[in-house]
């Protein structure tokens, strides 16, 4: 019985939109097994993307109420499901992919046996030919590499995104967290996964980081700068978090390096542009540029955009201003939806797990499970 719950767990997390194929290893079930109990399992198949009540998936699970409560607050507490809280306290749980979601929940319970399986998992998940599609995170400039005379829109601004949000949670980077628990990475600051909103309230109740002020998030994006690191929001104009990202533990960036264009799967609508004739070559953005995107030949800076992703990082610290940023054409930008959801289901449809008749349906069990579980 446990068994067919994990294999039924493995499908559907498939299901989700961030995917969770199947390997010959079978490395993807030894990391559920490590993650969920076989009860959590077998609960966890009836959560979808719909926010819901305990009661409901209480229902739908065919077991009592209080015991899906108890086990849900668990499972979110576990980094295993995720929930919203809304007004007056009610906790609504929805499914959780694996990534972006139940691995990165899992930044401060992480073993070596965890780490090293999914080292060998993530570059099958992360799939470039999908994620070239329908990137779920994107790349924005760091703030003092944005001038005057580039087009700039609030949503491609780390400052003006994080302008106004009501909560902030900042959490220990997991990348980083996890190579340095096997020996490898970088001294770069750790305590650097930032996360907004409904994200923030989730990171808040399950002791996944701190609460921090306005100040500190911009202090934060700063240091972020000094070290060189990548801003990676979700690509969704809504914030729910800004990942500050190293090309030497970020899983996205080590494996998406190993294409030969990586520009093309990331969302951003920016790249560098070196002027040569006042490159003085003196190699400072070769050290600064995660991607590999510039090399230093024969004293003089070598620019690969199909390695760039535009964060800006070599333009801040160029002595002689050769270096800047500037936009791409429409045509080679990824569309950037409004909102989380909006991303989750164009990706659910490029993989063919989530057309519209299944939305509809999801919707339409969800509204009719609430009504029977009143």
């Amino acid at each position: 019985m446990s068994e067919d719950s994990y294999e039924n767990l493995a499908r559907h997390l498939d299901d989700l939109p961030g995917g969770f194929p199947s390997t010959g290893s079978g490395v993807e079930m030894r990391i559920l097994r490590r993650l969920f109990t076989p009860e959590e399992a077998e609960l966890a198949l009836h959560l979808t993307l719909i926010p819901e009540e305990s009661r409901v998936i209480a229902r739908r699970a065919g077991i009592a109420r209080d015991e899906a409560d108890r086990c849900l607050k668990e499972m979110a507490g576990k980094g295993l499901v995720y929930s919203l809280k809304k007004e007056g306290g009610l906790l609504l749980y929805v499914a959780t992919q694996m990534l972006i979601g139940i691995w990165e929940f899992h930044v401060n319970d992480l073993d070596p046996e965890l780490i090293r399986d999914m080292d060998e998992y993530l570059p099958i998940l992360l799939d470039n030919d999908t994620w070239s599609k329908v990137p779920q995170m994107r790349t924005i400039p760091v703030g003092r590499s944005i001038t005057a005379q580039l087009k700039v829109f609030p949503y491609e601004n780390a400052e003006e995104l994080v302008r106004g949000q009501k909560k902030a949670v900042v959490a220990p980077c997991i990348c980083r967290t996890e190579r340095r628990m096997v020996g490898e990475g970088c001294d770069r600051p750790v305590e650097t996964c930032l996360s907004f909103g409904t994200a923030a309230d989730y990171y808040e109740r399950n002791g996944l980081g701190r609460v921090i002020d306005h100040e500190e998030v911009l202090e934060i994006l700063k240091k972020a700068e000094q070290a060189g690191l990548v801003l990676q929001p979700g690509n969704f104009r809504e914030l729910l978090f800004i990942c500050c990202c190293c090309g030497c533990c970020c899983a996205l960036l080590r494996n998406i390096k190993r294409h030969p264009r990586p520009a093309t799967l990331i969302s951003t609508p920016f790249k560098a542009a070196l002027n040569p004739e006042t490159c003085k070559g003196c190699g400072t953005c070769v050290d600064r540029c995660q991607m590999e995107a510039v090399k230093l030949v024969d004293d003089k800076i070598d620019l690969n955009v199909d390695h760039c992703i535009g964060c800006g990082l070599c333009v801040t610290t160029c002595p002689t201003g050769s270096l800047t940023l500037v936009r791409k054409p429409e045509s080679k930008q990824h569309e950037v939806p409004g909102y989380m959801m909006n991303t989750a289901y164009k990706l659910g449809r490029v993989r063919g797990k989530l057309g519209a008749g299944n939305i509809a349906m999801m919707h339409l069990k969800s509204k009719v499970d609430r009504i029977l579980a009143r």
